[in-house]
């Protein structure tokens, strides 16, 4: 029997498995994909990008998505529809496969509806701990993944404990001094990105390469801070951590008040186990995580396990927003030469929190976003189909070819991606398809996507801003798309903390309210998701878990 069962390698299972391995504890992490070590990392865009390479294949593992068809609930497989939600099934999860562009959540995050009251549609509340209370794990998320950056004082960038990065930035394109003069400009404060990239070697991991290719690609150096490198080699090497790839957890076994033991089926052999522990903690992501207790009901808990409340699943929470971007050219280009623009690999690294919160008589008051700057994905294949249309028939020959040459030659385009909050509303969540089973015989979980007309709005009005830059740095082309359709890789809530087991299904340590032994470490946990990406504070989170199982397997008072 193992003292912690994590279900789940990702950011928040890497995070509490080093700190309860580091304090001497015998853990299991049970990850349903293959471990990949550093140097199989390639930057092959038809393996990462067009095919299954580390997601599963949606015809044996998939979901099903609610839309409305006519006023009714309609729901589609997702391998019919081709959309996604799967967002790397390897050790170290969808952490090996992000952009690395960090912020921390704002303390009024922590409060919005005190700040802002009461949203009609939506099911706002404030959370059950302070910006304080997650600070000093921030802080030491900070240092132990590596995270680069410069802190400069701006009013909405949250207090810190340390006065700067352990970091300085990564390198920088030529193209952040036209950003920054363009923003200066239009009253606008950029800031340079906190960003899970080493620019420094840290340990055994090397500083990044600048391969062009960072988002949607695992790092054959080291460099970016995944849970895998950061987080699961260093618990591997106290000798405390058992690391159980190619495991599938259908359903965790329970009494009334603890989980006794998880079911388990080998993928490679299809043999069924179970894998006992004193603790466990599930840290699968948001949607899978509630589909799991879900599945988990019995007698003693019938509507799924951790459910008394009935909000299990509820409040899924993605993020809003959109994105833009405009196109650089060589014969327009302003302040820079052009070939400093095309140089390769280096990062755009600019943030702009000037419109996270708007206060103004004449725009009124409401919550708004946060935005980063980069250029457009390099992937190769995606931008030489792009503009590749004439009267709306596909150009062919020496054509093609020609506007290919110009597109990769003469332009370069600068990209913008807008974060604000995605309001939790009562048409989106988790439930579990009555009829749809994935491979190894379990339902699937069926999620409906409405968004709240609110996050539209928001979106709308900092695209609008953001286009202004760009206009500004002397862009063309210009365009913009703010859509309620959520992003597949930033899901979170459906298992909210909180301090009344009526209306949430966790208490602020994020241990289920129904059943003792029982944690949910990754963004479940969230009741509002801030208009920042959310793997730093899955990080702090999950590192403020960890240390609270620590005390409970101490025997200590809490």
């Amino acid at each position: 029997m193992y003292d912690v069962v994590i279900i789940g390698s990702g950011a928040s299972g890497g995070a509490v498995a080093y700190t309860l391995c580091k304090a001497g504890y015998k853990v299991a992490v049970l990850e349903k994909g293959r471990l990949m070590k550093r140097e199989e990392f390639t930057k092959d865009e038809l393996a990462y990008c067009r095919r299954d390479l580390v997601t599963p294949n949606l015809f044996d593992e998939y979901h099903t998505i609610e839309e409305k068809v006519e006023g009714k609930w309609v729901a589609t497989p997702t391998y019919e529809s081709g959309w996604s939600f799967w967002n790397g099934n390897i050790v170290g999860g969808s952490s090996n496969f992000m952009s690395g562009m960090l912020h921390r959540l704002h303390p009024d995050d922590f409060r919005l509806k005190s700040k802002y009251g009461a949203i009609k549609g939506a099911n706002v509340v404030d959370w059950p701990i302070s910006y304080d209370e997650l600070e000093p794990y921030y802080a030491l998320a900070e240092e132990l993944v590596g995270i680069s950056g410069h802190y400069e004082p701006h009013k909405y960038e949250p207090k810190r404990s340390t006065p700067n990065f352990t970091q300085p930035p990564t390198k920088e394109n030529a193209v952040v001094k036209l950003l920054d003069k363009s923003c200066q400009e239009l009253g606008v404060k950029s800031l340079v990105t906190p960003r899970a990239v080493l620019s420094r070697d840290k340990g055994d991991r090397n500083a990044c390469y600048y391969s062009n290719f960072c988002g949607s690609y695992g790092c054959s150096s080291g460099a970016k801070s995944s849970s895998r490198e950061a987080l699961l080699k260093p618990a591997l090497a106290t000798g405390n951590l058992t690391l159980l790839t190619n495991t599938y957890v259908k359903q965790l076994e329970s009494d009334k008040d603890n989980v006794e033991y998880a079911v388990v089926v080998d993928t490679i052999t299809g043999k069924e186990k179970r894998i006992e522990g004193k603790m466990f903690v599930v840290a699968a992501q948001a949607h899978e995580s509630a589909r799991l207790l879900l599945n988990s009901a019995n007698k003693h808990h019938p509507d799924g396990l951790a459910n008394s409340s009935g909000e299990l699943g509820k409040n899924l929470i993605f993020s809003g927003g959109g994105s833009g971007q405009g196109e650089l050219r060589k014969e327009s280009l302003k302040e820079i030469k052009f070939e400093d623009l095309m140089t390769t690999g280096l990062f755009v690294n600019r943030s702009v929190l000037d419109w996270y919160f708007i206060d103004h008589w004449w725009d009124g008051k409401f919550k708004g976003g946060s935005v980063e700057f980069m250029f457009e994905h390099q992937n190769i294949i995606t931008r030489a189909r792009k503009n590749n249309y004439k009267d709306g028939q596909l150009v062919w020959g020496t054509e093609l070819g020609e506007r290919v040459l110009k597109r990769m030659n003469e332009q370069k385009s600068i990209r913008f991606e807008i974060f604000n909050d995605w309001l939790p509303n009562d048409d989106c969540f988790v439930s579990l398809d009555p009829t749809h089973k994935d491979k190894y015989g379990m339902p699937v979980g069926k999620l409906r996507l409405e968004g709240h007309p609110q996050d539209v709005k928001v979106g709308e009005y900092i695209a609008e801003k953001c286009e202004k830059i760009l206009e500004e740095m002397g862009a063309e082309n210009i365009y913009s798309s703010v859509s309620s359709a959520p992003p597949q890789n930033l899901v979170a809530g459906g298992c909210r903390f909180g301090n009344d087991p009526k209306t949430s299904v966790l208490n602020k340590y994020c241990q289920a309210h129904d059943v003792d032994n029982l944690f949910v470490a990754d963004a479940s946990f969230m009741p509002t998701g801030g208009s920042v990406a959310y793997t730093w504070t899955i990080y702090a989170n999950a590192l403020r878990v960890a240390d609270h199982i620590v005390q409970r397997l101490q025997n200590r008072p809490i």
